[in-house]
């Protein structure tokens, strides 16, 4: 079966809609476009034809991974998770050596949004917070050297309502 994958319920609901549009909507309105461009002559040179097959390719190819990742998953309510220490769902302030505050919230690797303070449960950081409770330290491994912080908060917050027209798509498009 694989390692499992981890996710909040907004985490898991997103790859289905992500899977869902792809399947509906993308990949049929793509292959019409290509249909129409192999319509057109010579497919060796036609460029609207190359295109259309590699944005295929690389549909068929995300799609196989969102049913991989779907095959694995375990999904958690960061809002169901209670206790004083770190894991997954959790939202964690730290500081480190400075004093300078951060605050990260614990979710899957596919709902990684460093901007947004989401970090993934397999991350290093994440690694050293989790089992950690207010007051501990956690020491994370750089590149730069060993980073030390302390666990200053630990929450587990609801999820907000995801709105109903948001569709994620992480079709990467191959130049």
């Amino acid at each position: 079966m694989g390692t499992p994958n981890f996710i909040t319920i907004n985490g898991l609901e997103l790859l289905r809609r992500e899977l869902d549009y792809l399947q509906r909507t993308l990949r049929p309105e793509t292959a019409v476009e290509v249909r129409v461009a192999a319509e057109q002559g010579d497919r060796s040179e036609n460029a609207a034809y190359l295109f259309g097959k590699r944005k295929l390719r690389d549909i068929d190819s995300r799609l196989r991974f969102l049913i991989g990742r779907l095959g694995n998953i375990i999904q958690v309510d960061p809002a169901t998770q209670t206790g004083p220490e770190v894991k997954f769902g959790a939202t964690v302030v730290v500081e480190d050596e400075e004093g300078e505050q951060q605050t990260w919230t614990i979710y899957g690797e596919d709902e990684i949004d460093v901007e947004s303070g989401v970090i993934s449960w397999k991350s290093p950081l994440a690694k050293a917070l989790l089992g950690k409770v207010e007051g501990d330290d956690a020491i994370v491994k750089a590149p730069r050297g060993d980073r030390e912080f302390e666990v200053i908060e630990v929450r587990y917050d609801p999820q907000p309502e995801l709105p109903d027209d948001l569709i994620p798509v992480r079709v990467r498009l191959r130049a």
